[in-house]
């Protein structure tokens, strides 16, 4: 079968290698879609945290089953959604509900080689039904699924207002969750005008878009009244915003850190003290995020297709993956088909 190795920063690698035997309690799946993620993008740049080489990439993943095995959950030919999320089950954050933080973690694509591929076997409780989505839309629920779990550790409330800086997929998914939870307010920070464009075109619930330019932090003033963020999301994966948006919080309010980076990040703690900001992360999703965005897009309430803007046949994976580093080439998201 076919499958793509990332063997070092900046050098995929696609090559033939055997067919995977279904192991002893699992189901055989063919691999139908691979969302392409910031996760990857960065993996490529030798940016990930938490990553080794080599490693087949892909975590974003929408298969077929082809052999399930004893299990009645799933027959031949049914698609599903992967949660590529592999906790122990036994370690505390797992007895607490919260293994999508667990100690052991192993992440498909990350921890451990993932969807780049043909086939793969995988645990039945890791393939997760979406009657009625395509197999892109399937694609895309993991991606989806990080913003819906960062809004949720945010608790927003009726009059907040929240700020969410950074429009890539994760902070689009981050908007679309934001505006569902009923603030008073989501505003839409960005470096690109045209990612704002995007967000004031297709998010009805999103109030006022807000370009971050040396003006932002006096333009997000006069927005607020001088309050600034009740609710603040930080999803560019760049340390200098995340630091900034120490001073975007309002007193009282609440600042979440969605991207993951290879950096320290600092702030002035008197100031951070004074204003008493809740400072959270948010790490991967959890199943119950994984049924609520599958939900959501079955019920439509999600926007989905104008996200999708490059797909690719598997075999150019490798030739197309470099340019999608490229602003100008204009990626929300790319996808590859089998």
């Amino acid at each position: 079968m076919k499958q793509i190795t990332l063997t070092e920063p900046f050098c995929l690698r696609q090559e033939d290698v055997p067919v995977p035997e279904r192991k002893a309690g699992e189901v055989l799946v063919r691999v139908r879609r691979i969302g392409i993620c910031g996760t990857d993008l960065h993996a490529y740049r030798g940016r990930q945290p938490f990553f080794t080489y080599p490693r087949v990439l892909g975590h974003e993943l929408a298969v077929e089953v082809v052999d399930p095995g004893s299990h009645r959950s799933c027959s031949s030919g049914d698609h599903r959604v992967v949660l590529p999320y592999l906790a122990c089950g036994s370690c505390g954050a797992c007895r607490r509900g919260r293994s999508n933080c667990c100690v052991r973690m192993q992440v498909l694509g990350v921890h451990t080689d993932g969807g780049m591929r043909e086939s793969l076997s995988l645990p039945p409780d890791l393939l997760l039904p979406a009657d009625g989505l395509s197999l892109s839309q399937m694609a895309l629920v993991e991606n989806q699924c990080i913003g819906a779990h960062a809004v949720q550790r945010a608790a927003i409330h009726g009059q907040d207002t929240v700020v969410v800086v950074g429009t890539g997929p994760i902070g689009l998914g981050v908007v679309q969750f934001a505006c569902m939870a009923g603030p008073a307010r989501v505003i839409v920070a960005d470096i690109a005008q045209d990612k704002l464009d995007f967000c004031a075109e297709h998010f009805q619930g999103v109030t006022d878009v807000c370009l971050v330019d040396e003006d932002f932090e006096a333009r997000l003033a006069d927005l607020t009244h001088g309050e600034m963020a009740h609710v603040l999301f930080d999803a560019t994966g760049h340390p200098g915003s995340m630091e900034r948006g120490f001073d975007l919080v309002a007193h009282g309010g609440t600042y979440v850190l969605v991207s993951l980076v290879q950096a320290d990040i600092t702030f002035h703690d008197p100031d951070f003290h004074r204003r008493e900001v809740t400072l959270k992360s948010s790490r991967n999703a959890t199943r119950r995020d994984f049924e609520r965005v599958i939900s959501a897009m079955q019920e439509n309430i999600l926007v989905t297709d104008p996200l999708l803007t490059h797909e690719v046949p598997f075999d150019d994976v490798t030739a197309s993956f470099g340019g999608w580093l490229d602003p100008e080439a204009g990626v929300i998201k790319a996808m590859a088909h089998l």
